[in-house]
């Protein structure tokens, strides 16, 4: 599989931005992203399947969110500042 070069600036500019959120407003955002993955499910069964590259792209970013704020523990836990 080939990578793609815009798709992994998104990314990259994705995780700066999850890097600089606050603990609260990480959490915030891995409800919203499990509140859309929950609606993406209930649409495709009951036929309404929008795009199917959705159903990865959002629980990839849920796996984003999640390392981030792990990684934020960690940090706080050693006392290293950001």
């Amino acid at each position: 599989m080939a990578s793609n070069y815009y798709g992994s600036q998104v990314v990259k500019k994705q995780l700066a931005k999850y890097r600089q959120m606050s603990e609260a407003e990480l959490r915030a955002q891995a409800v919203k992203g499990r509140r859309e993955q929950f609606s993406l499910r209930l649409q495709r069964a009951t036929g309404q399947a929008a795009k199917p590259d959705q159903f990865g792209k959002a629980r990839k970013n849920i796996a984003r969110l999640k390392t981030v704020q792990r990684a934020a523990r960690a940090a706080a836990a050693t006392g290293v500042k950001k």
